[in-house]
């Protein structure tokens, strides 16, 4: 994690606005427990893009983390409303996103305990953290599966 940190920084300062590389440092920040430094870092991710639902779930449990709960919690709740508004089929160009339904079950739980409030902090934290890994596992899966359909569909596998 410390190699990404360090490749991510120097792709960040390089390229401030580079899509995605702000969010992605947040959450090598955050996945470290720098969660000050995850907060400024996708603090200025949605600066540039208003609408990285990414940067805003990191940012929220930045805020969470820091005791920021009040406004961390609306953020939180914020961020998973874009989430549910994106997370669909085409969903970063993939068709079939979210095929087994693992996305939407981490997001129904997470709005679940949000809507609890802070008296189910940690549990929230745990869940939003489990969506964000929910959605990496989406991806891999889809950057593995498409390929595979593609040969298929030309014949070669």
């Amino acid at each position: 994690m410390n190699r990404a940190i360090v490749a991510l920084e120097s792709v960040v300062k390089e390229n401030p606005t580079y899509r995605d590389g702000l969010t992605l440092l947040g959450r090598a920040y955050y996945r470290r427990g720098r969660y000050e430094d995850a907060r400024q870092i996708v603090s200025r991710a949605v600066a540039v893009n208003k609408d990285d639902e990414i940067a805003w779930l990191v940012l929220s449990m930045a805020m969470l983390r820091l005791g920021d709960n009040e406004k961390g919690l609306e953020t939180l709740k914020g961020a998973i409303t874009l989430l549910s508004k994106v997370s669909v089929n085409g969903y970063r160009d993939y068709p079939d996103w979210d095929r087994n339904g693992l996305v939407r079950s981490s997001i129904r739980t997470t709005v679940h305990l949000a809507t609890k409030g802070l008296e189910e902090k940690e549990n929230l934290l745990r869940a939003a953290e489990t969506l964000l890994t929910r959605l990496d596992e989406e991806e891999n899966f889809q950057r593995m599966e498409l390929p595979r359909e593609k040969r298929r569909e030309h014949g070669a596998g």
